[in-house]
This record gives structure tokens, C-alpha cells and sequence, in this order.
């Protein structure tokens, strides 16, 4: 299974965020820290706060944060929540496949889908972050703020 840009965008924000605790970047400075588009990282960031996973503030002092809910959330929880329920196999596209009655492939494909997001219920934020990702997550600053 492969991962919308936008989740993989979502994925490295938060774990952008997880790793300055007590600092509040830009959405332009995390954009430029993982090497992404402003506009799609603006997009991706209104996505997480909705989802309550990062809070915003503006104005002087403000800037973007993980919330406690962000820092805890299980990565399976996250990725289901960004990638939305649609299937892997496009059976109702047009035109639909002329299987799509009788075919097994697509619950297959379901139940495989589940497996992949079960497997990172276990994991949360928090744990994407420890050594060697968070090392490299905080040379990233140095790097967008020099």
C-alpha cells in the first residue's frame, strides 16, 4: 500500500512538531524543514488541526504545536483518519470494473488494507521520534532557520 503525499506530508509535520517541545515554528518553517510545498503543508496543517492533532495560533508568539492528543495518537488511528475509507482497488470508478459483483480481489485487498493500519495501532507519535528520526528531525532546524 502506498501513502497519499498529503498523509506522507501529514506524517513528517507531526513528527516535525514532536520533536520541538516548547517551540512554535511557522507553517512556512516546518514546510521548509521537510522539504515541502508552503501551500501543501498549509493544507495538510488545517487537516491535523480539524483532526485535533496540532493547534495554531497566530500573531506574535504564535506558531504551530503538537497537542497532547497529537503527541499520544497511534500512528494506525492517524494514517486511517488521512487517507479516508476508500478502497484500494478503484472497482467503482468510471467505467467500473465488470467484476466488481463477483470479484474477491477487493475484500482481499480490504482485509490487507486493515492488516497495514492495524499493524501501526501499536505505535504512536511519540515513538516515530526517538533516535536516529529525532536526531535528524532536530538538525533539520538548523538547516530551515540558517
Amino acid at each position: 500500500m502506498r501513502l497519499t503525499k498529503s498523509t506522507d506530508l501529514a506524517l513528517r509535520v507531526v513528527m516535525r512538531l514532536a520533536v520541538l517541545e516548547g517551540e512554535t515554528p511557522t507553517t512556512r518553517e516546518v514546510a521548509a524543514a521537510v522539504a515541502a510545498p508552503y501551500s501543501h503543508a498549509a493544507k495538510v496543517v488545517t487537516r491535523l488541526r480539524h483532526l485535533g492533532v496540532v493547534e495554531a495560533r497566530r500573531g506574535r508568539g504564535g506558531g504551530l504545536g503538537l497537542t497532547a492528543t497529537g503527541r499520544s495518537a497511534s500512528v494506525g488511528w492517524l494514517v486511517r483518519e488521512l487517507e479516508g475509507a476508500g478502497d484500494v482497488v478503484g472497482c467503482e470508478e468510471d467505467p467500473p470494473c465488470p467484476l466488481r459483483n463477483a470479484c474477491r480481489l477487493r475484500t482481499v485487498l480490504r482485509e490487507a488494507q486493515e492488516a497495514f493500519f492495524a499493524s501501526l495501532d501499536p505505535i504512536v507519535v511519540g515513538d516515530l521520534v526517538t533516535a536516529p528520526a529525532g536526531p535528524v528531525l532536530l538538525s533539520l532546524s538548523a538547516r530551515s532557520s540558517g
